[in-house]
């Protein structure tokens, strides 16, 4: 693969943490993470093999689009973002509380 570590690096942004990436991650061995807006699938799994040292089954990606909010009389739109469900190979985890 021609990927630069560097590239690596920066595709991955957090892990997300909610009710619903919770439940996931205990029913199918799936983990969530934001990641850059221009990030592939390939990357993302490249990434998530460098960073964490697990091997990856698949992942899924998908674009979150970006709320409208109101602040008093102004109107403003948080920024869209992407997400991806990294399927990791059965007998695999990443523990989050360790790597802080």
């Amino acid at each position: 693969m021609g990927m630069n570590q560097e590239r690596l690096m920066q595709v991955i942004l957090a892990p997300v943490v909610s009710e619903k990436s919770t439940l996931v991650a205990d029913k199918n061995e799936q983990v969530v993470f934001k990641v850059a807006t221009d990030a592939t699938k390939p990357e993302v799994k490249a990434a998530v093999e460098l960073l964490f040292n697990v091997k990856v089954d698949s992942v899924q990606i998908l674009n979150v689009k970006g709320k409208v909010k109101r602040f008093g009389r102004f109107i403003g739109r948080r920024s869209d973002w992407k997400k991806a469900y990294v399927c990791l190979t059965p007998g695999q985890e990443i523990d989050f509380s360790a790597a802080q």
